[in-house]
């Protein structure tokens, strides 16, 4: 150093920091051998804190104002010179100005998938990313833990290390915060309380900084995942259009019944009007009814039952779903090799879908010839 930047060091008697851009973390004031004169003037701008230290040891931490370098505003300071009655002019100390107030714009996001067990859909592969930004809480455990000995310490050569730490306890909150994949996008404040709530104070025990904000911009599922629900959605809207096909079956069924005159036409004059429920239990008791009653010989004076119907399949052949259809139809495309006993198969009442072969009431099919059609009433 220059003989005048020497002498311009040993004259200033104000100690300050001007030049704040916004990226700057903690500058670490110059001048000359670090010598400050006896009476200088320290002045902390508001958003700011001066941290004095000696020999590495951090000594007195002041708040924004202006202050007079004496020995009574440095009690730490004069302990550790071992000041009793005061200080020579000029004594050596560095001072380290960091601002408190927020610091914005750094971005996190998971380098790769990673996996949650979703409670609807099971095993997920998902990516996740969003911002946060902090202020300096603690300004000791972060000049100790964070700053070392930089003369000029920015934003960047710590968001790395922020980035990383934030993208664990991220992962960690999502996975653990019990929600579906579905509700995620619509709960994402919800989320990025619980991300706050748990990096927080990890942050502030390790770093010394406290979160003021913290959002996800987006949660994705990995192409195989997407695959994954989306097939679940169509075997969903598939048992759902089952049900109303089911539905609508009966009802003409019933209809059919009630205008047909040789299957008791009085019905739709005596009882059509007591409901499908009160139609199906007849059903069910026709079966145990006498033989020549399923000949058209009504029991008691009252028109037969009608018959039971026929169960409606869905079968998934070259990896689409066909039907419904009835056991005839099944038994024509087994006896030509189109359904097996492996083919996955479905109908109303089932918890989902099975191979054919594991359904008692089709494992017959299997057999040379298969069961013959059932009786025409």
């Amino acid at each position: 150093m220059g003989l005048l930047s020497k002498l311009k060091g040993e004259l200033i008697d104000i100690v300050q920091w001007l030049e704040d851009d916004g990226e700057t973390l903690a500058y670490r004031f110059e001048r000359y051998g670090n010598e400050i004169k006896s009476g200088a003037k320290l002045t902390v701008r508001e958003g700011q804190v001066a941290v004095f230290i000696n020999e590495g040891q951090i000594a007195d931490v002041f708040q924004p104002g202006m202050y007079d370098l004496t020995t009574e505003n440095l009690p730490i300071l004069s302990t550790l010179k071992g000041w009793k009655y005061g200080f020579n002019s000029p004594f050596k100390a560095e001072v380290i100005f960091m601002p408190t107030r927020e610091a914005a714009g750094f971005g996190w996001g998971t380098p790769g998938p990673f996996r949650m067990r979703d409670p609807e859909f099971g095993l997920l592969e998902m990516t996740a990313r969003g911002h946060f930004s902090f202020h300096i809480m603690d300004p000791e455990k972060f000049i100790r833990n964070v700053v070392g000995t930089d003369g000029e310490f920015t934003k960047e050569e710590i968001e790395d290390r922020l980035r990383k730490r934030f993208v664990t306890e991220a992962i960690s909150g999502i996975a653990e915060s019990g929600k579906s994949f579905y509700d995620m996008a619509q709960h994402y404040d919800d989320l990025s309380e619980i991300l706050k709530e748990r990096v927080d104070p990890v942050f502030l025990e390790k770093y010394g900084i406290g979160l003021d904000d913290t959002s996800i911009q987006s949660i994705d599922l990995t192409e195989r995942s997407a695959e994954k629900v989306e097939s679940r959605d169509e075997l969903m809207f598939a048992g759902s259009r089952m049900n109303d096909y089911e539905r609508k079956a009966r009802a003409d069924a019933m209809l059919g019944l009630a205008n047909n005159e040789g299957m008791g036409g009085g019905m739709a004059a005596g009882g059509m009007g007591m409901g499908m429920g009160m139609g199906m239990a007849g059903q069910m008791g026709a079966q145990n009814q006498s033989s020549n009653q399923y000949q058209g010989q009504p029991a008691g004076g009252m028109a037969p039952p009608p018959p039971p119907m026929p169960a409606a399949y869905f079968v998934f052949i070259n990896g689409q779903q066909t039907g419904p259809m009835g056991m005839q139809q099944l038994q024509q495309m087994v006896a030509q090799g189109q359904v097996t006993g492996q083919s996955q198969v479905w109908k109303q009442g089932m918890p989902a879908w099975a191979m054919l072969s594991s359904v008692p009431e089709l494992a017959g099919l299997l057999s040379a010839g298969g069961p013959p059609p059932p009786p025409s009433v």
